[in-house]
């Protein structure tokens, strides 16, 4: 028995299994398992290391986690889905309070001035996006743009979805696992040179079967897709839905996809007051009208403001719970499980330290700041600053095939420099060749800017 049980893993008692087998009707715990194929069993034994005691599995741990460099260290370019931002102080000291972090994920299960604080996000991110209704956060964009092309389709009782082809990669492989097998999706291309939607091949693929189309704005790619109205007249003409996701950061100095037609807007929290955290700091939100039909195809959360029997008094909480996998469980329109209410918090009081003006002002340097970069990229032999003509936010499509170099040994040779390079597209966009996405944000001085450029010179020229 000592053999047997280990004390980080619960229910290990030779006598506690066996209780607990005999109550749910199994022989053994491999019965469990049966399920699965038998194909899919492992035959040989697990290569487990031995066991370290606690002290030597921090310092393992520890040795490994110094072996990584972080932004703080290097100057980073890096954007592709995980931005560097400014997060103001008062975004961790209020996130960390007790009332606030839990042990679960910070969810409102009890308020202790939660429900007030998630209201309070939900209120200032719908001012953000010109939309009435917020969401509860989900995980991240990813699952925020699944469960919105999922609540389209029940909206329209359709089942066909229409995805332009710059959406991010790895959120286009969320979007189709969680949409099947109960939706069909295909994909609109996109004009090489300016990245906007082929307006064409979306006009030749919509039809009466389908329930949305989704786009990104900015994209993934970085550029702005300025034909939103058009793509909005295209879907309503066909009685379709328009989502649309968007970086909130962007908002501050770009029109809001509601004014171009979108029904249902969805993003990222994480540009809001989130630190960039390995596996985490990520949060989506859903924003629609205030319909009740829209309304009752969240799965997630919503808090609301109500009188209470007191004259003059309000108090905060559920609206329609009824509707929510939480009370309907299996009977659910869509399971949504533990949401990321801890980050709403922290995006609440960032938008609420910035303010309208704030956020104004953060995306003009933002922008002066990319605009910069690619300034100077441009004077750099064989380098094209921005591969697409069209005007982008803080992202944009760096150029090096006529470098003779790939992507791979510039950014190779960039961290000799201390510098993170930007992302290679080779593979995600290969008609791009050995192109990189780069991303500059209001974290970046002029000083940063002229560092990269300097450093890619001497790559590009020796």
């Amino acid at each position: 028995m000592k053999n047997k049980v280990h004390p980080y893993i619960p229910n290990m008692v030779p006598e506690v299994k066996e209780d607990m087998l005999k109550e749910i009707g199994v022989p053994s715990v491999m019965e469990l398992y049966s399920c699965i194929p038998e194909e899919l069993h492992l035959k040989n034994e697990m290569n487990i290391p031995k066991a370290l005691t606690e002290y030597e599995l921090r310092r393992h741990i520890e040795g490994l986690l110094n072996k990584n460099v972080s932004a703080d260290e290097y100057i980073n370019f890096l954007g592709a889905g995980c931005w560097q931002h400014f997060v103001p102080a008062v975004c961790d000291e209020v996130n960390q309070r007790s009332e606030f972090l839990t042990a679960y994920a910070g969810e409102p299960y009890e308020d202790h001035g939660r429900y007030q604080a998630l209201f309070e996000y939900q209120s200032l991110l719908a001012e953000l996006v010109d939309m009435d209704v917020v969401n509860v956060p989900t995980f991240d964009w990813g699952q925020a743009a699944a469960t919105s092309i999922r609540m389209a389709a029940r909206l329209t009782g359709r089942r066909k979805i229409l995805l332009a082809s710059t959406v991010s990669p790895e959120r286009m492989k969320i979007i189709v696992n969680y949409g099947s097998p109960e939706l069909d999706f295909d994909f609109v291309d996109f004009e090489k040179d300016t990245g906007l939607l082929d307006m064409k091949d979306l006009k030749a693929k919509i039809s009466d079967e389908t329930a949305a189309i989704y786009f990104e704005n900015p994209s993934y790619l970085g550029f702005i897709e300025s034909q939103g109205a058009e793509i909005s007249e295209v879907a309503r003409e066909n009685e379709a839905l328009l989502v649309v996701g968007v970086d909130p950061i962007s908002l501050g100095v770009l029109a809001p996809p509601s004014q171009y037609g979108a029904d249902i807007v969805c993003g990222d929290l994480q540009p809001l007051g989130m630190h960039m955290n390995y596996s985490g700091g990520q949060a989506g939100f859903i924003a629609t009208r205030d319909e009740e039909k829209f309304i009752n195809e969240y799965p997630s959360r919503l808090f609301g403001i109500v009188p209470t029997v007191k004259e003059g008094e309000y108090g905060f909480g559920d609206v329609a719970y009824d509707r929510t996998s939480f009370a309907l469980r299996e009977k659910g329109k869509e399971s949504v499980g533990t949401q990321t209410a801890l980050w709403g918090i922290t995006a609440g009081v960032y938008l609420s330290l910035l303010g309208p003006n704030g956020m104004y002002e953060l995306g003009q340097t933002i922008m002066q700041n990319s605009q910069y970069a690619v300034k100077q990229l441009n004077k750099l032999p064989g380098v094209k600053g921005s591969r697409l003509t069209s005007p982008f936010f803080k992202e944009f499509i760096i150029d090096f095939n006529d470098t003779g170099l790939s992507v791979e040994t510039i950014n190779k040779k960039l961290l000799d420099q201390k510098i993170f390079g930007g992302k290679d597209l080779s593979k995600e966009f290969p008609e791009y060749g050995q192109s990189a996405l780069y991303c500059v944000t209001e974290v970046h001085t002029k000083d940063d800017i002229d560092h990269l450029i300097t450093s890619l010179q001497e790559i590009v020229t020796n």
